[in-house]
C-alpha cells in the first residue's frame, strides 16, 4: 500500500498536531494550578485511557462499543463534573472574592503595635523595621516608628531621623509630607518643650510648599509658639469668642470688664508685625476694632487682609465674610454694604450650602438690620475715639 501524500494528508496531520499540543497545554496547565496537583495527574493517568477508549470503542466492538462509551462518560464525570462547575461558575465568584488574583502584598504592623501596649519597645521597633526593609516608603510605618521613638523610648532625635529619611524620599503626598512634619513639630513641643525644633519643623513645610494652604496652617502654627509678642497678649486672658459667629445674628463680644482694650488692640499689632499670617489673632482684632472702638474700617481691612490672601481654605473665607457682615450689622452699615458683603459668598461659593445660608439671610436683611437699629446704642468711653490706631501689615 502506497502512502499518498496529498493536501488532505498533511492538513489531518497539522489538525493531529494541534489538538495533541493543546492536550498537552491542557493537562500540564491543570496540574500546575491544581491544589492538589497528586490527583490531578491520578484523573489524567485515568481518563487519558478512557477518552482513547471512547474514539475506539465503535471500532473495536461494534454497535455494543456504544454501551462502552456510556460507562466511561459515567468515570469521567464522576473525575471532572467538580472541576467543570467550578470552571463555569468562577467568574461570578471571582467578581465578588477577586478570583486566582493574589492580593497586593502590604505590611503588617498588628504584630508591633500590640508588643507597644505591652511596653516592648525596642522588639515593635525592630518588628517596624524588618517592614521598612520591604516596604521602604510606607507613611504608616515611618509614623508609627518615630511615634515610639518620641513618646515611649523619649529619643526624640532617632525620631526626628525617621521623619528626615521620610521627608527626603521621592514620591510622597503633599499631605502625608507635611503631617508627618507636624507629628515632628507636636512630638519636640510635647516631650522636648523645645519651641525652636518645632519652629524648624514648620519651617521646613512652608520651604517645601510655599505660597500653599500647607504653607499658610505652618505659619500660623509658628505664630502661635509664642514669643514676646504672643506672651503679651496671653497677660490679657482673652475669652473664647462665639463660636460659628456667620451663623448668628450681630451680638456684640463682650470683653472682661479688667482687660484695657487699647492694650490688647496694640498687644494684637504687635504681635501681627512678626506673625502677619496668624488668621486667629487677626480675627480678634477685627473683632476688637469694631466692639470697642466703632472702627469698621479697620476691622474691614484686617478681615479684607485675611479673605484675599492666596490658598485660603474656601469654609475660612466664608466665615470671615460671615464674620464681616456681623460687624458690618453690628456697626450700622447700610443694607447695601452688607448685602454686598452676603453677595460675595453666593458669588464666590455658588455650590456650596454657604450659598443658600447666605440667600435666606439676605432675604431678611432689612428685617435683622431694623432690630440691630432698635437695640441700645454701646457707649463710648472718654478716650479719644481714634486712639492713634493703625492697621496691622
Amino acid at each position: 500500500m502506497t502512502l499518498t501524500l496529498t493536501p488532505e494528508f498533511f492538513r489531518g496531520i497539522f489538525v493531529i498536531i494541534v489538538f495533541a499540543g493543546l492536550a498537552l497545554w491542557l493537562i500540564i496547565h491543570t496540574i500546575r494550578n491544581a491544589d492538589d496537583s497528586g490527583s490531578m495527574v491520578v484523573k489524567w493517568v485515568i481518563s487519558l485511557p478512557l477518552i482513547a477508549l471512547i474514539l475506539l470503542s465503535v471500532r473495536l466492538f461494534g454497535a455494543p462499543g456504544v454501551f462502552v462509551i456510556v460507562l466511561c462518560a459515567i468515570v469521567l464525570s464522576i473525575l471532572w463534573t467538580p472541576h467543570l462547575g467550578g470552571l463555569f461558575i468562577k467568574p461570578l465568584t471571582s467578581a465578588f472574592d477577586g478570583g486566582d488574583i493574589p492580593p497586593e502584598p502590604r505590611p503588617a504592623y498588628s504584630a508591633a503595635i500590640s508588643k507597644q501596649k505591652q511596653g516592648r519597645y525596642l522588639e515593635a521597633v525592630a518588628d517596624i523595621r524588618q517592614q521598612l526593609d520591604r516596604f521602604p516608603t510606607d507613611v504608616e510605618g515611618h509614623l508609627l516608628l518615630g511615634q515610639i521613638q518620641a513618646e515611649d523610648l523619649k529619643d526624640l532625635p532617632g525620631a526626628e531621623l525617621t521623619i528626615e529619611h521620610f521627608v527626603a524620599q521621592p514620591g510622597h503626598a503633599p499631605k502625608n509630607i507635611v503631617f508627618a512634619l507636624y507629628s515632628l513639630a507636636d512630638w519636640h513641643l510635647r516631650f522636648g518643650h523645645d519651641r525652636e525644633a518645632a519652629r524648624v519643623a514648620f519651617q521646613k513645610i512652608i520651604e517645601l510648599y510655599p505660597d500653599s494652604e500647607f504653607a499658610l496652617g505652618a505659619a500660623q502654627r509658628i505664630a502661635h509658639l509664642g514669643g514676646a509678642e504672643m506672651d503679651e497678649v496671653k497677660k490679657f486672658n482673652v475669652v473664647e469668642g462665639v463660636r460659628n459667629l456667620g451663623l448668628l445674628r450681630a451680638k456684640a463680644v463682650d470683653l472682661p470688664a479688667e482687660q484695657d482694650p487699647t492694650r490688647l488692640a496694640d498687644a494684637y499689632v504687635k504681635h501681627l508685625q512678626s506673625h502677619p499670617l496668624d488668621m486667629e489673632v487677626r480675627e480678634k482684632l477685627a473683632v476688637l476694632y469694631v466692639e470697642n472702638f466703632q472702627r469698621l474700617d479697620l476691622a474691614t481691612g484686617e478681615l479684607e487682609q485675611m479673605i484675599v490672601e492666596p490658598h485660603q481654605p474656601a469654609k475660612s473665607v466664608i466665615h470671615w465674610l460671615n464674620l464681616l457682615a456681623d460687624l458690618q450689622i453690628r456697626a450700622g452699615a447700610s443694607y447695601e454694604t452688607v448685602g454686598h458683603t452676603l453677595q460675595r459668598i453666593i458669588d464666590g461659593y455658588p455650590t456650596l450650602a454657604a450659598a443658600e445660608m447666605a440667600r435666606n439671610r439676605l432675604s431678611i436683611l432689612r428685617l435683622e438690620l431694623k432690630a440691630n437699629q432698635k437695640t441700645e446704642p454701646v457707649k463710648m468711653g472718654t478716650y479719644e475715639q481714634n486712639l492713634g490706631l493703625k492697621k496691622s501689615s
